[in-house]
């Protein structure tokens, strides 16, 4: 019964493989030292997210760490929510996801459209010179995602601890001392290195349309400062892609980083 209700969410999940975003949700962004979480991990365009079930085949790491220590998001395999988690001692944690490859093909407008989005234009330009925007594209993804959780007060060390992610967004300021909102200094890492020339975007569920993204492309150091103007649900993200590795039977890999957090009310 277990396996049927997996694989029924796993229908439902499966035509969001060619949705863009993938974060972390916790049911709170700010628990009291002790409160049991659901953390949700969710797919979709902008905000809209359709659940994902916790899917022990791809999930490569799913972790818990601050100042109570380092440990694994429990959870029951081929279910909603993907994990549960619980912080004894207040202070700042991370909850941090990765995933393994996943398949995905995808038809010449739509992928040109794709890389236009995420900013991969360079990859645009490469398949230009290989006579190829007219072709249909396969690729295979992964995720990098990660929440900041704000036991307590939410203060104290860990908003930019390292987790060594493929592709990895590190905040180098906690964004719970935004009260209200303001500057959020952000720094990209692709295997461990400073990415530059990335496109990096703060998205804000319930934002207006009319309102312009907040987003910027890194420097040489790999750094951005994004304008987070109101308080509220905020996910960073970010899209490094390059040519596949023969063992990967595609032509692209893309890594897909992601960092949620609630910016607080001033």
């Amino acid at each position: 019964m277990r396996f049927l209700g997996g694989f029924l969410l796993w229908l439902l999940w499966a035509p969001a493989l060619l949705a863009h975003n993938f974060w972390i949700e916790p049911s709170t962004f700010t628990p009291a030292p002790g409160q049991r979480l659901a953390v949700r991990l969710r797919v979709g365009v902008e905000l809209k997210g359709d659940p994902v079930p916790r899917d022990p085949a791809l999930m490569k790491r799913f972790l818990a760490a601050g100042p109570s220590g380092d440990s694994p998001v429990s959870g029951v395999d081929n279910t909603e929510p993907a994990g549960f988690a619980a912080f004894a001692a207040p202070g700042l944690y991370t909850i941090v996801y990765d995933s393994g490859r996943s398949p995905v093909e995808i038809d010449a407008a739509l992928f040109e459209q794709y890389l236009k989005d995420e900013g991969l234009e360079k990859i645009g330009a490469r398949r230009a010179r290989q006579g190829k925007s007219g072709a249909a594209a396969k690729e295979v993804f992964s995720r990098c995602a990660k929440a900041l959780v704000a036991v307590g007060n939410g203060s104290g060390a860990g908003f930019d601890r390292v987790f060594n992610q493929r592709l990895e967004l590190v905040a180098e300021k906690n964004p719970y001392a935004l009260a209200g909102g303001g500057e959020l200094p952000v720094r990209l890492l692709y295997e461990g290195k400073p990415l530059a020339g990335a496109l990096v975007m703060a998205l804000q569920r319930d934002r207006p349309d009319k309102v312009d993204k907040v987003m910027a492309r890194t420097d040489a150091r790999g750094r951005v400062t994004l304008k987070l103007d109101r308080p509220g649900f905020w996910l960073i993200k970010a899209v490094h892609m390059i040519p596949a590795p023969p063992d990967a039977g595609a032509d692209w890999e893309s890594f897909w980083a992601s960092l949620t957090f609630s910016l607080p009310a001033r």
